[in-house]
């Protein structure tokens, strides 16, 4: 399995630990980020604080009502010992009293409590929303060069993952962690309040608990990691075997991979079942002390009965409290995990929101003087920034040299001058850098010396977005979205009417074979557009291209994987996308370019040929042995 599919799957599934199934990545900043995460929550700090006041109401309300039901034992408890006694009996009235006080304690806890978990839901999913909308624009403000060194699942865990773990921790760990402090404190006090000597005894018996956890705890967290390692290892194998399932058949592989993932889900079966074993002990464990607990409140509580030092009622109630006082610490274990993985996944956001971004705002905008006639008849003349309807198409380098490090440069002072409507072939051999030519006309990457201008303009001047409007591209990888046929055309130009989609389909040579399908122009293409031919996904990126109408265009010749009448169809439609504009063609078959007014030749990231086809052909040089080395192959 490769490193960035596990990578990607400990992404997608988290080290998750014992206590409740949390993460438990740490972050490298803590304090730093938890800082960030609050100011970030700022803005809804009326929110918070109500959430807290609540958090406390609700939670002292409900410690009231053990203490209020010690008393209502106590009137049956002692009602009935002075009927027995003849002195007496129960006071209904009394015991009626008290139990609709534990009514009203219990149903404003309890609404309390809802309003508090309304409103933290509330600010978890707003907090959550201006995250992804902020992380969706950050996209689009990236360099090209921060996708070059990161994968797509590194990305898309921050967007998803990352931000899912924060929704969850922040609607839960602020509420849990202010009722457990809350609980403790109050339960504590009322525990003393009953009586002080059972109160020392029973905190007396916490440290065994946290001892007994503590072990636990180191123990099955290795076997927790190894989990997660081997989950990743299967999920990955798993990934791989689907994609790459005919690879295996051919090769014979079936019982080598069958082995491999034996062997993994032998590990996993392992690490797993020890891992849940102890995570299970956690919860007997817990119930052992806290019985252990009740037993001596029990007797040491009875000899205070004897000797008349407390009530009945009370130790009822301190049972009660004694339940309610061990559940918030484990609970308290939980959000210190729980606050580990949002300040990890906190941090990774944040990173993210902070990496350098293209700059957006040119500092000297290409400016045109245009001039204007008012209603006398008076000309005058107004400055404003060029648009992409004003660019004709004319393209210059002027001594351009780049290099993706500033010590490497691997393109050395090219020039050439292309005029509006002119072909330009780029070829070369593969990873000759003819997609790095590509990169710096859109401006993914800016030059290090010398300029590329649009128009006598230096595309630096150019806001980003207004200069990519100026070109369009058809790439070898077509790329079509799931929707109708007709809606993926229009994504050229999203106000098409049907007539110019379907003219544009004709240009294109895809009407035809649009019309075979069923549905025509609304049959729905699936996710991966498998319900289309590799030559007809082609025929209909080139139609997109035509009805965007950019006035420069970038091709990345794609007949490579078609049969030859499929690549006559494409071609033929590429000449109409190219008529009467400037051309860029990134070229495989050289037999393609024949009619190129300009053929730059590229050979280890650099320029080292350039000319017409019978230019270079005369020259007898790298270009000529390339065409001649296909021209044979072809014969």
């Amino acid at each position: 399995m490769s490193e960035n599919t596990h990578k990607s799957q400990q992404d997608k599934n988290g080290m998750r630990g014992p206590m409740g199934g949390m993460p438990i990545e740490k972050a490298k900043d803590f304090k730093g980020t938890i800082s960030k995460l609050v100011r970030y929550i700022g803005r809804y700090r009326f929110s918070v604080f109500a959430v807290i006041i609540l958090s406390i109401g609700s939670t002292v309300f409900n410690i009231l009502g053990p203490k209020k039901l010690g008393k209502a034992v106590n009137e049956i408890f002692y009602g009935l010992q002075n009927k027995i006694k003849g002195s007496g009996g129960i006071d209904f009235d009394a015991i009626k009293g008290i139990l609709l006080i534990l009514v009203l304690l219990y149903l404003i806890s309890s609404i309390l409590s809802f309003l508090q978990g309304w409103i933290m839901t509330t600010v978890s999913q707003k907090v959550c929303y201006r995250l992804r909308k902020q992380l969706s624009k950050k996209i689009n403000r990236l360099p090209m060069s921060y996708f070059d060194k990161t994968t797509h699942g590194e990305v898309l865990s921050r967007i998803t993952n990352d931000v899912d773990t924060l929704n969850q921790s922040l609607n839960q760990s602020i509420t849990q962690l202010i009722t457990s402090v809350t609980t403790i404190i109050g339960v504590l006090i009322m525990m003393l309040s009953i009586n002080v000597p059972m109160t020392i005894i029973t905190l007396l018996i916490l440290p065994i608990s946290a001892l007994l956890m503590a072990f636990v705890v180191k123990k099955s967290q290795k076997y927790f990691k190894e989990q997660q390692e081997y989950l990743g290892h299967v999920n990955g194998q798993v990934e791989e075997v689907y994609g790459g399932h005919n690879v295996i058949r051919v090769f014979n592989k079936e019982e080598s991979t069958i082995e491999e993932f034996d062997k993994n889900n032998k590990k996993l079966y392992n690490s797993a079942w020890k891992s849940q074993f102890f995570s299970g002990m956690m919860h007997p464990i817990m119930m052992f002390v806290g019985n252990l607990g009740y037993v001596v409140v029990a007797i040491v509580g009875g000899l205070f009965v004897l000797k008349g030092r407390i009530k009945v009622g009370d130790i009822q109630s301190f049972i009660q409290y004694v339940r309610n006082f061990t559940h918030p610490i484990s609970q308290l274990a939980q959000v210190s995990s729980m606050l580990q993985s949002t300040a990890a996944a906190a941090e990774r956001v944040f990173e993210f929101l902070a990496e350098d971004e293209e700059e957006q705002n040119v500092p000297e905008q290409a400016i045109i003087r245009e001039k204007t006639v008012d209603e006398n008849g008076k000309e005058s003349y107004i400055a404003r920034p060029v648009v992409a309807s004003d660019i004709v198409g004319d393209v210059e380098f002027e001594n351009v040299h780049f290099g993706y490090n500033p010590d490497k440069i691997i393109i050395n002072d090219f020039s050439a001058r292309v005029t509006k409507g002119q072909k330009i072939a780029i070829v070369g051999p593969t990873g000759a850098g003819k997609t790095t030519m590509v990169k710096l006309l859109m401006r993914f990457y800016d030059v290090t010396d010398g300029a590329i201008k649009l128009d006598g303009y230096d595309i630096r001047n150019f806001e980003r977005t207004e200069l990519r409007n100026v070109f369009g591209m058809v790439l070898q990888d077509t790329w079509l979205f799931k929707g109708s046929i007709m809606e993926n055309i229009r994504y050229g130009r999203l106000d098409a009417s049907d007539d110019e989609v379907i003219e544009a389909a004709k240009a294109a040579h895809a009407h035809h074979f649009i019309k075979t399908l069923p549905g025509g122009y609304n049959m729905e293409l699936n996710e991966e557009a498998s319900n289309v031919s590799q030559g007809q996904k082609q025929l209909l990126t080139i139609a997109r291209a035509i009805l965007a109408n950019n006035k420069v265009l970038i091709l990345d010749e794609a007949t490579s994987s078609v049969d030859t009448r499929t690549e006559v169809r494409i071609q033929k439609a590429m000449n109409n996308l190219m008529e009467g504009r400037t051309s860029f063609i990134i070229a495989h078959r050289l037999s393609t370019i024949r009619d190129a007014d300009l053929i730059l030749v590229m050979k280890d990231g650099d320029i080292i040929e350039q000319g017409s086809h019978d230019e270079l052909i005369k020259k007898n040089g790298f270009y000529a042995d390339l065409y001649n080395s296909q021209f044979d192959k072809a014969s």
